[in-house]
């Protein structure tokens, strides 16, 4: 606030100053380029020497540029990579089935709580642990009955495989010291003199010259001993000539040893000279006692996870995947197990399968007698849904405050003693009361407990359509005539018969005459066809029966002209109305078919998701 006399102040006021910013509205203090005078124009670059001088500097410039680029890497085009087909898989079907001892605790979990589990939660609960389920494999048949991919058993360790020749593979490798010994036995070194030696490059092992009589054969067993994984061409391409002495006797000292192999388990003692020896000896003598040839074959969850053979066990973790995400083979054998269990299954709104101890069924309140206790408790869950037990014992009979300890100070008591408090029980009889009728309900089906403990009412059923009676193929409804047809027909009848008076009943009449009377007139008359229905009623009426009593010809047309315009319009609107109320008779059993007014459909037996 400025501290000058009003008479000093500024009453001028600029409205184009108000709305602008407080740094505009503010007078400039001083001219901060008062002093400046400018600068002398520029001298223009102009003339040969200056046009030289750029046209040089833009030959360096591409010229440093050009020497970046040859420097730098030039890249390579992709070359188009070979398509690689996907590994065969074995023929042979893969079941996963759950273990008798997990169903059977799971059973007796759900008769025991009464609650509703779903049933494909269950299933994937067993196939997370190995130990919970077990893995049978089937040989598949073809169309002829024979066995697509047959199946062994190593009777050793019980493994599973494709084919012998990975079993004896397999055995040589794992088990070789039960059926054979290597011993080494001194022989004559190579002779010669040797300056080099071929030497693997992958896994070090020294081959000898190029030339010795054994280099191929090494060559050879070793690709297909350790490096049968990679091409033989790729292989030879890392073995290297090593030309350092040590490396080479080291290869002359064991070239003057050689391995022999002693065979075990045999009545006479034989020592082979080689590994081919060795494989072609067990397979004749060993191999038909080990190898079993199966059509199917049952592992437990852990030993299917530690299978040898690799197409079994890309095969096996394939199925596993699949499973994972829907277990199908899991969950049609726990409903198996559970129906044969005693236990009921039912759909959630038509989508989530649950198992539980009965299927819900509705309890009418207004039409059951039942428990004030009962009633208490249903009526509960519908006023809040999705309450949990805790809940509902605490809204029926809360549980009492507990007594708080009031500790006696005496002489005689020390400081150590603590106070003794009487244990409280868990419920109140009250309480126990309300566990008790919640558990009847459970187990009748009327109230649903779910896995995570929320409580439900089984819903009323819808009410089923009535059945129709399928009508007969051959009896065919016949069309209405038009009202044109109609009149043309009428008028026709009119012209060709005329019309009669009608009869008048004399009231001096005996009971003889009234009789003959009622016989005359119930006499069959000559009647239009059925097509023309509407024609007939006006022939009925319009027929006489006695010929005393007959109406004059102009009032019999009046009248005749009146029912002929009225009778078509009757006829045609009863036939809309037997059309609609045909129509809507057909659409009743699909709308009762899409409404679904209960939470909880039972199922007649053991369904799939």
């Amino acid at each position: 606030m400025d501290n000058k006399p009003d008479t000093e102040l500024d009453l001028d006021l600029d409205l184009s100053k108000l709305f602008l910013p407080a740094w505009a509205q503010e007078p400039p203090a001083r001219d901060r380029f008062a002093k400046f005078e400018g600068e002398e124009e520029p001298r223009k670059q102009t003339g040969r020497k200056f046009k030289q001088q750029h046209k040089r500097a833009a030959q360096l410039k591409k010229r440093a540029a050009r020497a970046r680029e040859e420097k730098l890497p030039k890249p390579k085009l992709a070359e188009p990579q070979p398509k690689v087909e996907p590994a065969h898989l074995p023929e042979v079907d893969i079941e996963f089935v759950p273990e008798e001892k997990c169903v059977e605790s799971i059973v007796r979990q759900i008769k025991i709580t009464g609650r509703a589990y779903p049933l494909f939660e269950i299933a994937k609960l067993i196939l997370q642990r190995p130990e919970r389920h077990t893995v049978t494999f089937t040989a598949r048949k073809t169309a002829d009955g024979l066995v697509a991919q047959p199946l062994f058993v190593c009777a050793l360790d019980d493994t599973l495989w494709l084919s012998q020749e990975e079993i004896v593979a397999y055995i040589l490798d794992a088990h070789f010291g039960m059926f054979y010994q290597t011993e080494r036995v001194p022989t004559e070194p190579p002779k010669g003199k040797y300056t080099f030696v071929a030497q693997c490059g992958l896994s070090g092992v020294i081959l000898g010259p190029p030339n010795h009589h054994d280099y191929q054969t090494k060559l050879v067993r070793l690709h297909q001993e350790r490096f049968s994984n990679i091409p033989f061409d790729v292989f030879k391409s890392h073995i290297k000539i090593v030309r350092d002495e040590a490396v080479v006797k080291k290869w002359i000292d064991e070239q003057s040893w050689k391995t022999q192999y002693v065979c075990l388990n045999v009545p006479e003692p034989l020592r082979l000279e080689s590994r081919q020896d060795v494989e072609a000896h067990f397979r004749m003598v060993h191999l038909p006692n080990l190898v079993k040839q199966v059509d199917s074959y049952t592992l437990t969850g852990a030993a299917a996870r530690r299978l040898k053979c690799k197409g079994l066990r890309r095969l096996f973790h394939r199925t596993y995947e699949h499973q994972r995400r829907f277990p199908l083979q899991i969950a049609t054998a726990l409903s198996h197990r559970f129906a044969a269990a005693g236990l009921q299954f039912f759909k959630v709104n038509r989508t989530i399968t649950h198992v539980s101890v009965a299927r819900p069924r509705y309890l009418d309140l207004e039409t059951t007698p039942v428990s004030e206790s009962v009633r208490r408790i249903v009526q509960f869950i519908n006023q809040h849904p999705k309450c949990t037990r805790r809940e509902l014992i605490e809204a029926l009979a809360p549980t009492p405050p507990k007594p708080i300890p009031i500790p006696l100070h005496t002489e005689q008591q020390t400081q150590t003693d603590a106070p003794k408090t009487e244990p409280v029980p868990e419920h109140t009889p009250e309480q126990l009361a309300v566990i008790a009728d919640l558990h009847w309900l459970v187990h009748q089906g009327h109230v649903i407990e779910f896995a995570d403990g929320r409580l439900d009412t089984a819903k009323k059923p819808a009410p089923r359509p009535p059945k129709q009676k399928p009508q007969p193929a051959a009896a065919q409804p016949e069309q209405p005539q038009t009202q044109q047809d109609q009149l043309t027909s009428l008028a026709e009848s009119h012209h060709e018969e005329p019309a009669q008076p009608e009869a008048s009943v004399p009231q001096d009449l005996s009971e003889t005459e009234l009789h003959e009377l009622s016989q005359s007139q119930s006499e069959p008359t000559a009647h239009p066809t059925a097509d023309d229905s509407t024609e007939a009623s006006l022939y009925a009426e319009t027929t006489a029966t006695e010929p005393d009593t007959a109406l004059e010809q102009p009032e019999l047309q009046e009248e005749i002209s009146t029912e002929t315009k009225s009778e078509p319009q009757a006829s045609q609107e009863s036939a809309e109305a037997d059309v609609t109320q045909t129509a809507e008779q057909n659409q009743e059993p699909e709308k009762a078919k899409d409404t679904d007014t209960s939470s909880t459909e039972p199922l007649a037996g053991p369904a799939q998701s």
